[in-house]
């Protein structure tokens, strides 16, 4: 990130953004310790009042996220909880005045989801300002000389100059606030409840108590008003002294002057996304909706995070009993999130998917998301999986989940968008600037490539020459039907029974060739020629067809699988469980019925695809036949809302793995590799081969499917989901998961990669 293409005028562009997707409407700038700004907002369910302020399932709003968000300087994002409709839209502006990273501004209006003109609600909002070092902020008063305006709070800092804090509301409102002094941010919410049940207790009513602690670094400002009304906020900033000026930049925020600029970037937003995505004709005006919204709330939900993670020790190495890790450098990491609610931070293996909507949309973003990544990686070209920065990130994380493990690898989905873009360069799809900023991004960038293609080459490597296996799985349980393989990105998808070093594990080798290809093809680019050439001899050697199916091909079932030491007889039961010094205790246990033997690990899914997804079989072998029987047989993985990630003949198929884990990855339908198998029909379907009529039309079926079920799921529900039922296509796990669901956008949009 040192990088001159990343810092001047592009790093200042970005300063300011809605980098704080874990809160249902938050600002930051991207520095460790950030002036921060957010909403909270009482909610009423069931005659009780609940505090709106972290995303979070058990609020249970109907709807919300960015139906618009370019990833710069506008969104705007519809939340729907129980009748009440919030807008909240986000806009900034660079004057000449400006201090560093320019001004903002923010509408907030509230609605009634159904009007009853006779019983009118009040609504009550807390907009904050606080300072994450724990600098002191002013308070201001009614000292504007702008009519309907009141500065709400002031301050200084070195980075971005002196700052004011503006309310502007034509609307009749009652106006209270609350002061805070403290370091810990992540429990304002805790914070402004106290605040308001001391108040309650001694007034009867929902107001803050109007007082402030001395030298407060949080500010917490009351706008309670009958619906529908409407605020804006201005924030306007300055490297020397507000002059004459000021005055019309804050109008310039509010009012009509805001309205008429929303509503440009609203159309510029509209106008993009056909130009990028290329709508076609067929799409009605709720699948184009749809994709807005999937793509603005992906962009929206770009988050920025600093902080250290927790690197787990070799047990050997612990020095005190229960100090079993290490803390990573304080890092930055600016990035995509697969789930404002549920995973509000970074994954490795997401972000290649994110990636493939973002460089389409704005690709200076795109370097600039995986240039983060790559200043991630440590001496030994190994990548934390799981970006844990800061206690506001650590504060939506289960414990079992935070310390990362430096054997673990995550599959490098950064070379799916790597490859796109030396190809989209090779096709002149850039234009000269863009070309240039690639260019130098890649010259600085391979060396560190090169360590992470290294470290997967050594610390992930099989037995035999040029295979590979998942490290991290666990051989000594006894609670797993089939124990996880979570650093493949695949979770509980069933693998060799016995976890052993004699495995193979296909999507692995996929992922190699992968990586080496396109470390070829830039090596080409860059015209290195002496590193280059290892990489397509590796690259040659992975995409070997003879080699690939001795290792991987069964052809009594026509189907590529893993290998290792595996039986299918395994089986959890019930059985009673004694402990010293307690009672004992009903369990469900692994029960291991014939020994294990080495072979080709019998289950069709997703992985079984690998090959096929990386257009490793040839277009005339019978060996593509038998990838589009498994495709298109609905006894395998055809369903009508998608391709299911494990067959209806596994012995695996939708079995928990354990008493609380339910099946993951072994059955239900998931964007993100219906992406890539929709990707390899299409290739199929365009070279010439015996197959190719076939596989177009399985191509168009999937699509169609795949489109029309997340559209329904959107309409009904309101929200983009993790997965997808296999038997009725509905959502299912996390939702508002605009991560690499999202890629629905391309599959609509037709867009894939043409290398």
């Amino acid at each position: 990130m040192d990088l001159p293409i990343f810092q001047g005028e592009h790093r200042e562009s970005l300063y300011w953004g809605t980098y704080r997707p874990h809160v249902y409407f938050g600002i930051r700038g991207r520095t460790p310790q950030s002036l921060l700004a957010g909403l909270m907002w009482i909610g009423v369910k069931d005659g009780r009042y609940f505090m709106r302020h972290v995303c979070q399932d058990s609020d249970e709003l109907k709807t919300y996220g960015w139906t618009h968000h370019n990833g710069r300087d506008y969104g705007n994002q519809v939340l729907v909880d129980q009748n009440l409709k919030l807008t909240t839209s986000f806009l900034k502006s660079t004057e000449k005045e400006s201090g560093y990273g320019g001004d903002w501004a923010v509408r907030i209006e509230a609605q009634n989801e159904v009007r009853d003109e006779e019983m009118p609600e009040t609504a009550h909002l807390f907009f904050y300002v606080a300072d994450e070092g724990g600098a002191a902020l002013g308070l201001g008063g009614d000292t504007s000389d702008i009519p309907d305006d009141r500065i709400l709070a002031f301050g200084s800092r070195d980075d971005i100059g002196s700052w004011q804090l503006h309310l502007e509301s034509k609307e009749d409102f009652e106006f209270h606030y609350a002061g805070f002094k403290t370091h810990h941010i992540h429990n304002l919410s805790d914070l402004v409840q106290t605040n308001l049940g001391i108040q309650a207790r001694r007034l009867g009513r929902l107001q803050l108590s109007d007082t402030s602690d001395y030298a407060p670094s949080i500010l917490v400002f009351q706008i309670s008003a009958m619906i529908p009304f409407k605020a804006d906020i201005a924030f306007v900033s300055t490297s020397n002294s507000f002059g004459s000026r000021t005055e019309e930049r804050i109008r310039s925020l509010t009012g009509d002057s805001l309205t008429s600029r929303l509503e440009q970037k609203e159309k510029q937003f509209d106008e993009k996304y056909q130009r990028c995505f290329g709508m076609f004709d067929e799409l009605n005006s709720e699948a184009i909706t749809m994709g807005q919204a999937a793509l603005g709330n992906l962009l929206g939900g770009i988050g920025y995070f600093y902080g250290q993670s927790k690197i787990s020790l070799p047990q050997s190495s612990n020095g005190v009993p229960g100090d079993n890790y290490i803390s990573y450098w304080p890092a930055e990491l600016y990035t995509a999130v697969p789930s404002r609610p549920f995973f509000p931070r970074g994954f490795l293996w997401d972000e290649g998917f994110h990636q493939l909507l973002i460089w389409r949309w704005d690709v200076k973003i795109s370097l600039d998301i995986i240039g983060h990544w790559l200043d991630l990686m440590n001496a030994d070209g190994w990548i934390p999986r799981e970006q844990i920065l800061g206690a506001e990130a650590l504060s939506k994380v289960p414990s079992e989940f935070v310390v990362q493990h430096p054997t673990n690898g995550n599959p490098p989905t950064l070379f799916l968008v790597l490859r796109d873009l030396v190809c989209g360069i090779n096709k002149n799809k850039f234009t000269a600037s863009e070309k240039k900023e690639i260019s130098i991004f890649f010259r600085q960038a391979f060396v560190r490539l090169d360590a992470w293609f290294k470290w997967f080459n050594t610390t992930q490597s099989g037995k035999d020459m040029n295979t590979y296996f998942w490290h991290g799985r666990d051989n000594m349980t006894t609670r797993e039907l089939n124990p996880k393989t979570l650093s493949s990105g695949l979770d509980d998808y069933p693998r060799a029974s016995h976890p052993s070093e004699d495995e193979r594990h296909l999507d692995l080798r996929c992922w190699m060739h992968l990586a080496a290809d396109c470390m070829s093809s830039i090596s080409e680019f860059l015209e290195d020629g002496h590193i280059g050439k290892e990489y397509v001899l590796t690259a040659k050697l992975l995409s070997d067809f003879e080699l690939l199916n001795q290792m991987h091909f069964d052809s009594n079932n026509g189907a590529y699988f893993d290998y290792g030491n595996h039986t299918e007889k395994v089986r959890l039961s019930w059985q009673i469980v004694e402990t010293a010094g307690s009672y004992p205790t009903r369990e469900l246990i692994r029960e291991v019925l014939e020994e294990p033997v080495l072979r080709l690990v019998p289950h069709i899914g997703y992985v079984s695809l690998f090959p096929f997804m990386g257009r490793l079989i040839p277009p005339e072998s019978w060996i593509l036949e038998k990838q589009l029987d498994l495709i298109s047989d609905t006894s395998t993985m055809w369903t009508k809302f998608g391709l299911r990630s494990l067959a209806k003949t596994s012995s695996i198929y939708m079995q928990r793995n354990t008493e609380h884990d339910p099946p993951y990855w072994r059955g239900p339908i998931w964007m993100n590799m219906n992406y890539m198998i929709l990707s390899a029909l299409n290739y199929y379907s365009k070279v010439d081969g015996p197959y190719r009529d076939r596989a177009k039309i399985i191509y168009d079926d999937l699509r169609n499917n795949l489109i029309r079920n997340v559209v329904k799921n959107y309409n009904q529900t309101g929200y983009l989901w993790e997965q997808y039922d296999q038997k009725k296509g509905r959502g299912k796990g996390a939702r508002l998961f605009t991560g690499w669901t999202s890629l629905i956008v391309l599959i609509m949009g037709e867009t894939y990669s043409d290398c």
